[in-house]
């Protein structure tokens, strides 16, 4: 475990690293469109850069620019809203072209200080430092049928990113929120004592008020090959809308991660500290901590296969040293009879194909018997999860209408554990798919942008999840020890009590001026249950069955938009 001495190692460790750090990076934000783009333009272009690697998010901007600036802008496939789309994310870092000055000037600055550039309110560079600092702003009203009252989400706070004599990048963005909420979203938050993507949070006047910080500091420990990054915010493995690896649907974390880049190959390795479930908030709550490593190789032009591990310590407060050993999979090959870790082993792949369509998957095992995984007897200890995608960009040859299909199959009791402080959760959330296990789910997105800065999007979600009904674990529930279980055999991917949920959200975004958007739209969700009771699962609590129809309008700056179409 880590003692003093091992403390000041590490921190020895942090400090050679700055003062050796050269060409350091900062990241594109998870949820920003700029990810769509480069889908775009990989995929178009027929082969796997090895300039990126969108399965470890998020990307470095560094790595972005150099393959936007690489990319064929003569390709017949790009369009005039692609082409647009290149130079305005080339223009908003542009600190990161060739000569570093790639923002574009601004015709008429406010008192010659705010907005020089043309993206961001305060701007400055010079040989030894670069900073920007933005505002960041939301404001969403959203109309509930059968509700009284008009639902006002909004965040107001700031963001700055930079670099100090081109040795340490860094990024911090805070925000203070108040967020009032559809119905099934504040039964999730009463039952999870957690907002969605978040943690703690004060309930007053009918809203949810909490804070949302992230940062990081950035060192290039091996120029151009080695990163090392040390923050606060969150992660995401994966090529689809979701993941069964590590998504960012749970709130941020402490983390240091070390990213090597080499030739073809990416890996990575992220050392976590989360918080284990709880259920009140009395006193100072315990924190266990996560490693996890990621490698991923682009085999041909147009195939790339990964290899994923987690290891998810069973001990409050302490880290095993252990585990900062950072060859893949040596912890599952290791056999240590009798510990009360939980680990988890995934494989995953990516292919191009005609350049248009894009295949990914993933898979991941947290047990696995031979004997029982082939034998079809529904073994309990069968715990495993699947995800099946496919991208299809410029659909049916019409310009800018791109399509994804996604399927995630999770079974019942994976990601639990007999000792329920290793769990494969974060503060009373799952770390990867929102439902939890115990589930088969269907993902549809429809994206159209027709025109510069409009961009008119369709999505379908449809999914089976069984649920836990009074005392019995029939899996469904992530959080209980898996010791409780109901039966060692014929345990379905669905088990339980039978939910069903179809949701449908018609949304469109304008984009006034770069990052600056309105939002209109409308979700419709229906919710079954084959149970008329009280039904107990890892997304809530529900009673019986509920259809829900919204309508909402919004404003946003340098913020993504607020969406609960994830269950």
């Amino acid at each position: 475990m880590i003692t003093m001495n091992k403390k000041l190692l590490l921190s020895v460790v942090l400090l050679a690293a700055c003062i050796i750090a050269r060409a350091q990076t900062t990241f594109l934000p998870l949820g920003s469109d700029d990810y769509h783009l480069l889908d775009r333009l990989e995929t178009m272009s027929g082969r796997l850069s090895d300039t990126l690697c969108q399965t470890d998010k998020p990307e470095s901007r560094k790595r972005t620019i150099a393959f936007l600036q690489q990319s064929d802008t003569a390709n017949k496939a790009l369009s005039a809203v692609d082409r647009y789309d290149m130079q305005q994310m080339i223009s908003e870092n542009g600190e990161w072209t060739a000569d570093g000055n790639g923002a574009i000037d601004s015709k008429h600055p406010v008192f010659n200080t705010f907005y020089k550039k043309q993206y961001d309110f305060f701007y400055v560079k010079t040989n030894d430092f670069f900073l920007v600092i933005d505002p960041v702003m939301s404001l969403q009203g959203l109309k509930e049928t059968g509700g009284s009252s008009l639902l006002q989400t909004n965040s107001r706070g700031f963001e700055a990113r930079g670099w100090i004599s081109k040795k340490i990048g860094f990024y911090t963005s805070c925000t203070g929120n108040n967020e009032m909420t559809p119905a099934f979203i504040t039964s999730y938050i009463n039952s999870r004592k957690a907002v969605p993507g978040n943690d703690y949070y004060i309930y007053r006047n009918s809203d949810y008020n909490y804070l949302q910080a992230s940062g990081y500091f950035d060192f290039a420990v091996v120029k151009n090959h080695l990163n090392m990054t040390f923050g606060y915010g969150k992660n995401f493995i994966g090529d689809g809308i979701t993941s069964v690896f590590l998504s960012d649907f749970s709130s941020s974390y402490p983390y240091l991660k070390f990213t090597t880049h080499i030739w073809k190959f990416n890996y990575q390795n992220l050392f976590v500290r989360l918080t284990p479930q709880f259920a009140n908030r009395n006193g100072e709550l315990p924190h266990r901590f996560t490693t996890f490593h990621q490698l991923s190789l682009n085999v041909t032009k147009w195939l790339n296969i990964g290899f994923f591990e987690a290891v998810v310590s069973g001990h409050y407060d302490t880290y095993d040293i252990g585990y900062m050993n950072p060859i893949i999979y040596y912890r599952a090959l290791e056999q240590s009879n009798g510990s009360p870790d939980n680990e988890l082993i995934g494989y995953s792949m990516k292919a191009i194909v005609l350049k248009r369509l894009q295949l990914y998957g993933q898979f991941l095992f947290d047990e696995f018997k031979p004997k029982d995984f082939f034998s079809n007897d529904g073994f309990w200890a069968n715990k495993w999860a699947m995800q099946m995608g496919a991208k299809y960009f410029n659909a049916f040859t019409i310009k800018n209408l791109d399509l994804q299909a996604e399927m995630n199959i999770v079974r019942p009791y994976t990601y639990s554990h007999y000792d329920t402080i290793a769990n494969y959760t974060n503060y009373n959330q799952p770390l990867a798919n929102p439902l939890g296990s115990g589930f088969e789910q269907l993902i549809g997105i429809a994206r159209y942008e027709p025109v510069r800065n409009l961009t008119v999007s369709v999505t379908g979600m449809y999914y089976i999840k069984g649920a836990d009904t009074g005392k019995i674990n029939y899996g469904n529930n992530m959080f209980l020890n898996y010791n409780t279980r109901k039966s060692d055999y014929g345990v379905g991917n669905i088990n339980g009590v039978k939910t069903n949920c179809t949701s449908l959200e018609l949304n469109a975004s304008y984009q006034l001026r770069r990052n600056l958007f309105i939002d209109l739209g409308a979700t419709q969700r229906n919710f079954k249950s084959d149970y008329k009771g009280i039904i107990s699962s890892s997304t809530g609590t529900s009673v019986g069955n509920i259809s829900t129809t919204y309508y909402y309008l919004g404003i946003r700056l340098n913020a993504a938009r607020r969406s609960y179409n994830f269950f």
